[in-house]
């Protein structure tokens, strides 16, 4: 932006900006002082709070009352930083801890485990699954550990309480939840092999790995499912993307289902081209599932198969890709399965976990399961037998311009209500930038690229995502309040850009050429691809802010009840503390009391916002990123809020951190002062600012009144 202030302005803008910081200062630091409520005993025993997710707890403690009094109960360090790896920036450490009792569960993206006391941050126990450190892994996350305790155990009995969590190097470990010890029993000395049955392409002493587990399995009646992370785009051959039920005592597998249908039959019913559906991977679901204990069912949300860009290798709708499939627990029958992208050429994976929860409809109550995906869109189907709850259409989409590819004519959409996105095309017109230079780059770059809205294909000049791979709704997910019947979304719209490159044209040294972008073979096709933010030269994304939002739904009305921004840029411009809204990775969780925690964006704040109205009721500055979502529990009688702080490439400082919170907590405070000094340095130059003016005013005035005096 550019600003034109002159003469006696600078004085009454540096006045009016004081006094407003003074009062947003007191605004602040103020909170309502009521005493604390005794709260129940609460766990947090499943990721998302539930086997069905939903990122709910219960308790009512903390209100919109009092909720200004929390302060740090806790913190505690892993110690993970990313010593010996290759790309140390890279390490994510995504956990939603588990609260059992008086005990916290969790883990880093490197696989080593904790035990915590839950009440005092007191570390009780750590396992390190010895995850090989030189090695670069495609997705290096891990968003945290599965509880199971063994009813037909006797009390007493070793691993009659299991951790149980998936590594990088796509193992899956049972641990002794008293102890952290291996439960022996457990497939081999208390580990199982996850690449056991599965055509892996990266041999073990290759640089890069790309088979592995990030999100946590499943556990319900004996039965544990485990999906998998697949690097995209280096090939059309790639893994199989299978989900898997083991025994979760002896670590038997019981049954796996693969969404490609390697049967030629099958897949020739299906709608694939059997031989292409023989050797195509992916359409892995590397998000975290659901189950329903009562039907038997586990909700999986799948990707896309390989590879992303370009569908030339596996013509066809792509049918159990992009898709919300029900299986039986026990059997892994496919129940049923609704797609919702079909022959996905953008990768629109479904990222989040499907919610089970009950929505309130003109005909009364409906078990539904609710699924969001990065399109943005928020869809609901009957558990039991996949029909949609909220109407579903298939929309026209543009055409592919690609030789060799056959983009599906239609893309299933909700009502407008619940396409929580921007879809629109992005014309010269709305290039963005802070600076007319910055602009006139956006300018020049979308001029050159496709555009047609949502779902336009990938071409060979270029083409706009918007939003892009990210999100829409990535794994940060849904939380719903039941009571309130709110659905509340982390949504990002930060533009992207995708080119397709004749194979005869790739070179990886055009990386020098495309700074910051990412290149891929997609080998086997006749394209490699490269793909980024759309950005200017200086990293400004190229269309307007927000380019990340809270979103609640009334799902009784399937309306937006409110939206908002969310994140400042005082990382990066700190004299402009506005609320632009930043991309968000993290989700969200509602209370009973009525307010939502949220971390997630890049100016490392975790945020309590009220759940009817979205408005911001708290903030904390975190010495890191909070890229996770928060868990909630009570410890004797006192409420909790916890957040795993580990930032990300790209989204605010690094850090290694686990900081839990309760009203008028005592302990100590743990933030770094990144971005302060600069902040600080800017108010000191504009108070000296001031001054000055001040001091040019006084000497104006004395001047006139001495002139005055002398023509006396």
């Amino acid at each position: 932006m550019h600003w034109q202030i002159r003469g006696r302005s600078v004085f009454v803008l540096l006045a009016g900006a004081v006094a407003a910081l003074s009062v947003w200062m007191a605004f602040s630091a103020s909170g309502a002082v009521t005493p604390a409520v005794p709260g129940e005993a609460a766990n947090w025993a499943q990721y998302g709070g539930a086997p069905g997710g939903g990122q709910y707890s219960a308790l009512a403690q903390i209100t919109p009352a009092n909720v200004g009094r929390l302060h740090i109960a806790w913190s505690f360090r892993t110690g993970e930083l990313g010593a010996g790896l290759p790309d140390p920036e890279r390490r994510r450490f995504e956990a939603n801890p588990l609260v059992i009792g008086a005990r916290m569960y969790l883990n880093t993206g490197t696989g080593i485990a904790f035990a915590l006391d839950a009440a005092s941050g007191r570390e009780l126990w750590s396992h390190d699954a010895r995850v090989a450190r030189d090695h670069q892994y495609s997705d290096p996350a891990s968003r945290g550990v599965s509880y199971w305790r063994d009813p037909q155990a006797p009390a007493g009995t070793a691993c009659r309480e299991r951790i149980v969590y998936g590594t990088l190097d796509a193992r899956v470990i049972a641990l002794d939840a008293a102890d952290g010890q291996p439960c022996a029993g457990f497939g081999q000395d208390g580990q199982i092999d996850l690449r056991t049955g599965i055509d892996i392409r990266s041999a073990p002493q290759e640089r890069w790995q790309n088979y592995a587990v990030t999100s946590p399995p499943v556990i319900a009646d004996g039965v544990m499912v485990v999906g998998s992370s697949i690097g995209d785009n280096r090939a059309s051959a790639l893994e199989q993307g299978v989900v898997r039920g083991y025994d979760v005592r002896d670590g038997r597998e019981l049954w796996r289902w693969d969404p490609v249908p390697r049967d030629a039959a099958q897949a020739a019913a299906q709608g694939w081209d059997p031989a292409q559906a023989a050797t195509v991977g992916a359409a892995n679901a590397w998000a975290p599932l659901s189950v329903d204990v009562a039907l038997g069912r586990v909700y999986v949300p799948t990707g896309s198969a390989s590879p992303d860009y370009f569908g030339g290798e596996r013509r066809g709708g792509n049918r159990d890709a992009n898709s919300l499939v029900a299986l039986d627990l026990h059997s892994g029958r496919r129940v049923w399965a609704q797609q919702l992208v079909h022959h996905d050429l953008w990768d629109y994976d479904l990222a989040s976990q499907p919610v089970l929860t009950t929505v309130q409809t003109a005909q009364g109550p409906r078990e539904a399961v609710l699924q969001a995906t990065k399109t943005g869109f928020l869809f609901a189907f009957d558990r039991r037998n996949g029909e949609p709850v909220f109407p579903i259409s298939e929309v026209p989409v543009p055409a592919s311009d690609v030789p060799g590819e056959h983009a599906s004519p239609t893309q299933p959409m909700p009502e407008p209500a619940l396409r929580l996105s921007r879809m629109q095309p992005v014309t010269v017109a709305d290039a963005w930038g802070p600076t007319p230079g910055e602009r006139h780059d956006c300018q020049r770059q979308i001029a050159g690229l496709r555009s047609e809205g949502l779902f336009t294909p990938p071409s060979v000049r270029g083409t706009i995502a918007l939003p892009g791979w990210v999100g829409g709704v990535n794994w940060s997910g849904i939380a719903v309040d039941p009571q309130r019947q709110l659905a509340i979304l982390p949504v990002t719209d930060l533009p992207m850009q995708v080119a397709l490159i004749p194979r005869d044209q790739f070179d990886w040294d055009d990386e020098a050429k495309y700074p910051g972008q990412e290149f891929n073979t997609m080998a086997g096709t006749a394209y490699g691809m490269r793909r980024g933010v759309l950005k200017s030269s200086k990293g400004t994304p190229c269309v307007a802010p927000p380019w990340g939002r809270m979103v609640a739904v009334d799902l009784r009305t399937r309306r937006v009840l409110w939206e908002r921004p969310l994140g400042t840029l005082e990382e990066t411009l700190p004299w402009l503390p506005l609320e632009a809204g930043l991309p968000i990775l993290g989700g969200a969780t509602a209370t009973a009391g009525g307010v939502t925690f949220i971390g997630g964006s890049g100016d490392a704040r975790l945020r309590a916002l009220d759940t009817t109205t979205g408005r911001t009721l708290w903030e904390s500055k975190l010495p890191a990123g909070g890229q996770a979502t928060p868990s909630v529990y009570a410890v004797d009688g006192r409420q909790y809020v916890v957040i795993a702080a580990g930032g990300r490439e790209g989204l605010g400082p690094m850090g290694d951190y686990v900081i839990a919170y309760t009203l008028d907590g005592q302990g100590k405070e743990v933030v770094f002062q990144h971005g302060v000094g600069v902040r600080m340095a800017v108010l000191a130059a504009a108070a000296a600012l001031l001054l000055a003016g001040l001091a040019w005013v006084a000497r104006a005035l004395w001047r006139r009144r001495a002139r005055r005096r002398a023509e006396r």
